[in-house]
């Protein structure tokens, strides 16, 4: 299975963007997907997750009263829309599915299929 991302792009502070991804494969009721993100210099850092057969959903301190995850399961699609963007948002964000997970979680070793990454960059 594999996963790949869009939506990043440029927007300034306190902008918003959305960023997709799309599976392909079969992907059953236990799969988790998750957004995960590095910034120059980071550690990389766990954004949010969502469980794709009951939709539960985790979501990162940084980002948990902005950001919100959803999934359209019939397109194998997972959002992730941003508001209230800071500069400290800038980072490239991957998209990540760990495919016998059963619950939410943010553990990134646990992912097996990762996407290349799409850039996210907001100005002050």
């Amino acid at each position: 299975v594999r996963v790949a991302e869009s939506g990043g792009g440029s927007v300034q502070a306190g902008g918003s963007l959305r960023l997709s991804c799309v599976a392909s494969g079969v992907i059953t009721s236990s799969a988790v997907m998750g957004w995960f993100r590095r910034a120059p210099g980071k550690e990389r850092e766990f954004v949010a997750a969502i469980s794709w057969g009951r939709g539960a959903t985790a979501y990162g301190d940084s980002v948990k009263d902005r950001f919100s995850i959803s999934s359209n399961t019939a397109e194998k699609t997972v959002y992730l829309q941003m508001d209230g963007l800071t500069p400290e948002d800038t980072a490239v964000y991957f998209c990540a599915l760990d495919l016998a997970a059963r619950t939410v979680h943010r553990d990134s070793r646990r992912y097996t299929s990762w996407g290349q990454g799409t850039q996210v960059t907001v100005s002050a």
